[in-house]
């Protein structure tokens, strides 16, 4: 999954299941603003970041990492 549709995941769930940015960003301990630039698209979120978001959202992320010397 490319950072786009990770994007889009997160957005589409928050949405579906009625929850707003202020809500999300409290349950999770992401910044308002943060939360808003990630799902604008422009911002740099970490790992962790993202983790907290799903987490609240009921989804889960797997990592699959490439190997670079293949």
């Amino acid at each position: 999954m490319h950072f786009t549709e990770l994007v889009l995941e997160i957005k589409s769930r928050r949405e579906m299941l009625q929850v707003t940015q202020e809500t999300l960003a409290e349950l999770s301990g992401v910044s308002l603003r943060t939360l808003k630039q990630f799902e604008s698209g422009k911002g740099n979120p970490t790992l962790l970041t993202v983790k907290k978001l799903a987490d609240v959202l009921g989804l889960e992320l797997h990592l699959k990492l490439k190997n670079l010397n293949a």
